[in-house]
């Protein structure tokens, strides 16, 4: 199974469904579920409600994401796509 716990703010990819191979936050955490948003497509008004089987666990963490949501502070989805942005060109991949 994963060795990496699932966490508010960590960067996560699809492994299966339509949004296969795209690059999510988790927004929430409710035992074998998450829900994730990329800012674009899943917008925060609207999170992806997915199982954790489902997903690929990077072990990276947007902690200025994760203190936001867990300080309920206002979070825009533009701040998110942007943060999601940085972390993809800093490992060299695509969104």
């Amino acid at each position: 199974m994963h060795s990496v716990q699932t966490a508010i703010g960590m960067v996560v990819k699809a492994t299966a469904g339509r949004d296969k191979d795209k690059y999510f936050v988790v927004v929430k955490v409710d035992g074998p579920y998450v829900w994730l948003v990329d800012g674009k497509t899943r917008r925060l008004i609207a999170p992806k409600k997915k199982k954790v089987i489902h997903i690929e666990l990077t072990g990276d963490i947007l902690s200025g994401i994760a203190n936001k949501i867990c300080e309920n502070k206002q979070i825009f989805d533009s701040e998110i796509k942007s943060a999601l942005r940085n972390y993809n060109e800093s490992n060299g991949g695509t969104i």
